[in-house]
């Protein structure tokens, strides 16, 4: 059986950022990068909930509705991720419809959204290259809450379906590619595995610092200060808003005590995300949302990149060429960080890692 490709070039993060928690931090607090707004289209999905696309592309102007009368919705929220307005029925009409288009999908990661740093980086890239780039956004997280008591996780595959099923119909004649960063990333490989049979449409496809190990990722969240207190802290103060708020809608459904006293992940998906999604308890949903088994079924082109030094995930969990399929390029440089990979000059830029995308779209290497 033939195996993946390993890459261990450098991502050239400067000497001013001598780790991998100073690297994640600063990408996501400091680093320069090109933003951009989008226009937004809300789909229900099938269990009458719904999922916030943000769209960016050739012909689309985010401050601008296009001509002719339109129906928009109610005015957006202020500070809903990066959309500026509703999508009209003419934007439709004004994105590219010739055969090949390039088109992105790309997944955000735990408590993302359009408005993430890396997101915006990667959206502002491939749009300046004339790209239609739709981020789609995880049930709850487009600054809307979602209608039902349930959220989104890190292996749901269901709604990975949905999302690229709905963005294909939207643009049947692209060539489409997506991305997944962090949790995102692992329900777009998990995804890519489990029905490889579903993902011929696809030109090609990357995870980006995905915890594909979602035991391991879990356990190294919930040792030492700077995860317990910096990365656990800033993912628990939204998520427990949102649940706190869920529970309001839902009395009695959710735990409110456990959720106020959860100290890290563990408690919190072994009170809420596991129970809530079918799951007998925090293990039982991390070892069954994991997206590394899958890798060996993978059938697309797909670059999995993962830095040697990301505190998200030990190095020694990172997958090896013998378990992923010859469709699968690892890419594991030793800095970077979670999501980081700053390069430049202080204050640093994020342009590395969609310069690294493109590469991989355009050459498969």
């Amino acid at each position: 059986m033939p195996y993946s490709k390993l890459d261990t070039s450098a991502c050239p993060v400067p000497s001013w950022l001598p780790s991998g928690h100073i690297q994640t931090i600063h990408a996501s607090l400091f680093a320069r990068h090109h933003r951009i707004a989008f226009v937004r289209d809300r789909v229900d999905t099938p269990d009458k909930d719904f999922v916030d696309f943000d769209w960016a592309g050739p012909g689309l102007f985010p401050h601008k509705p296009p001509a002719g009368p339109h129906a928009e919705p109610a005015q957006l929220q202020a500070g809903a991720s990066a959309a500026a307005r509703w999508i009209a029925p003419g934007d439709w009409q004004a994105l590219p419809q010739e055969p090949g288009a390039p088109a992105l999908i790309l997944f955000h990661g735990l408590e993302g959204s359009s408005g993430s740093n890396y997101a915006q980086s990667i959206a502002a890239h491939f749009r300046s290259r004339g790209w239609v780039v739709v981020v789609a956004h995880f049930r709850g997280c487009s600054g809307t809450p979602n209608r039902l008591a349930r959220a989104y996780h890190s292996g749901d595959t269901t709604d990975i379906a949905f999302m690229l099923d709905t963005v294909r119909r939207r643009l049947p004649r692209g060539r489409w590619h997506a991305v997944g960063v962090s949790l995102g990333g692992n329900a777009l490989l998990k995804f890519l595995g489990e029905q490889a049979h579903e993902t011929g449409w696809l030109t090609a496809c990357a995870g980006v610092s995905v915890p594909l190990d979602l035991v391991a990722g879990g356990a190294a969240l919930s040792r030492g200060f700077v995860e317990r207190q910096i990365y656990t802290r800033h993912f628990l103060r939204t998520m427990r808003r949102k649940m706190l708020e869920k529970a309001e809608r839902y009395p009695g459904v959710i735990d409110v005590m456990r959720i106020a006293h959860a100290r890290d992940l563990h408690d919190f998906d072994d009170t809420y995300t596991a129970p809530m999604h079918g799951f007998r308890n925090a293990l039982d949903y991390w070892e069954r949302a994991s997206s590394k088994p899958w890798l060996s079924s993978v059938c697309v082109p797909t670059l999995v990149l993962n830095a040697r030094n990301d505190p998200f995930l030990p190095p020694a969990s990172l997958p090896t060429p013998e378990q992923c399929s010859e469709r699968v390029l690892l890419h594991q440089p030793e800095q970077g960080g979670h999501a980081g990979f700053v390069v430049g000059r202080f204050p640093g830029n994020l342009q590395w890692l969609p310069e690294r995308l493109g590469r991989f779209f355009e050459t498969g290497a």
